[in-house]
């Protein structure tokens, strides 16, 4: 929710059709489950298992002589398939929307689809920014003002008869036949006339990782820039994204494991814990606090390297647990 409220904005800001706002927060959603599935797993996970030892299934499985293990078999199960289907989902899924994502974005704030000139009226691009057209007909315009106040010793002001919409990988330009400059600079005020002129609107951000959105690029491009990269910051990024692409979802598995662990084991004892599923949450908090600090901490493929050894020997250490009777 607090992602699909942070795009409100284009329906605010940009006046955007409604059915690009569904569409752009929807490109959302497999980010957003690939954040969220861990904690859905285990939330079912508890839930079917504290409701059968609530009503003593749990024991009467083991009275019949089946072991904690082989009682968590089907939530192990579950979640070695959702694994499976994390994987996938933050490998190929995730990319392929988030890039459709930021493209839609961008277009839909920089790009043609957003700018709607009203005829006979002035609109505000940004501050300092502020075009008036008299006809407009799709993207040719007819007599057009522009003025661009925004630098303070270089305020300009462009009257033509004609000029054009362009859309380019910087952002919007307005392309104008048949005119008049005016330029209020530090050398005084200029004045003179054109044929022709492009006006770059230049109203993209100034973010120098604006165009690097990490979680936009392949797996594969990623795995192979990671050696190449110069930048650091950029090259961190790259190794957090791939702790999440790749070692992220075997938590789906770990978290399956401490919640059943705890509540078997507890259910077992001849005072049963009723503050088992307390204690299940805390081994997921801690489990989960744990491995998003070292994972946003990693800064080398060595770290790299020594997350994914720890998660899988804490793996190890959980099955070890549940098998031993």
């Amino acid at each position: 929710m607090m992602q699909i409220m942070s795009m409100m904005k284009f329906l605010i800001t940009y006046g955007i059709k409604f059915s690009s706002f569904v569409y752009l927060t929807s490109l959302m959603i497999p980010f957003i489950i690939s954040i969220i599935v861990p904690f859905v797993t285990f939330i079912s996970i508890i839930f079917i298992y504290n409701k059968m030892i609530t009503e003593n299934e749990v024991t009467v499985m083991a009275a019949s002589g089946l072991s904690p293990w082989q009682i968590a078999k089907p939530a192990i199960r579950l979640s070695v398939w959702i694994t499976v289907a994390h994987l996938i989902l933050n490998m190929w899924i995730v990319p392929t929307s988030q890039s459709m994502f930021y493209s839609t974005q961008w277009n839909l704030r920089y790009g043609l689809a957003h700018l709607k000139l009203q005829e006979s009226a002035f609109t505000k691009l940004s501050d300092g920014l502020v075009v008036y057209v008299d006809n407009v007909s799709g993207h040719d315009l007819n007599q057009v003002m522009l003025s661009d106040t925004r630098e303070e010793n270089n305020q300009i002001v462009v009257f033509a008869k004609r000029g054009k919409l362009v859309s380019t990988i910087h952002g919007l330009s307005i392309v104008t036949d048949n005119g008049s400059l005016q330029i209020q600079g530090r050398n005084g005020f200029t004045t003179g006339t054109f044929d022709n002129l492009d006006m770059d609107l230049n109203l993209v951000e100034n973010d120098k990782d604006a165009s690097f959105r990490v979680r936009r690029i392949p797996s594969l491009t990623l795995l192979k820039t990671v050696f190449t990269q110069n930048d650091m910051r950029q090259h961190e990024l790259t190794l957090v994204e791939i702790c999440t692409r790749f070692i992220n979802p075997l938590m789906n598995i770990i978290l399956a494991i401490i919640c059943t662990l705890i509540l078997l084991k507890s259910s077992l004892l001849r005072r049963r814990a009723s503050f088992a599923p307390a204690m299940a949450v805390l081994g997921m908090a801690v489990a989960m606090a744990l491995y998003m600090s070292m994972s946003n901490m990693v800064t080398s493929l060595t770290d790299v390297g020594f997350l994914a050894i720890g998660v899988v020997g804490l793996l190890g250490v959980l099955i070890g647990l549940l098998l031993k009777k």
